[in-house]
């Protein structure tokens, strides 16, 4: 299996338990690898046999946006299933962080992975 992967994806959005976080926007990091098989679109050079990860990251950016979550536990099990269910990827791999919501932390954050 082969991975295209989407590194620091910035996106603003009201996530958490406290009353202030679901008033007032932050911003969370997004990354996600995605296992893929390559195969075709390398022998054929051509992007209609490639995956679009620019539609993955517009779809994941905008879930992100119009959606609002407690934890972000449930925001990566959303977009994972999303993901899987969306697209022709075999597995995903998706890191949230929530930078500064832990003061003496540069980030906090989960890691989880889903497969077909």
């Amino acid at each position: 299996m082969d991975i295209i992967y989407l590194k620091n994806l910035k996106v603003k959005t009201r996530i958490g338990i406290f009353d202030w976080e679901k008033q007032v926007d932050q911003i969370i990091n997004v990354n996600i690898e995605l296992g893929v098989d390559i195969k075709k679109a390398s022998e054929t050079d051509d992007i209609k046999h490639a995956l679009n990860y620019k539609n993955i990251s517009k779809k994941v950016i905008n879930y992100i946006e119009n959606n609002r979550f407690n934890l972000i536990e449930k925001l990566a099990e959303k977009l994972a299933e999303m993901i899987l269910s969306e697209t022709n990827v075999l597995s995903v791999e998706l890191t949230i962080s929530k930078p500064g919501a832990i003061r003496g932390s540069e980030d906090v954050g989960i890691t989880i992975t889903r497969k077909k």
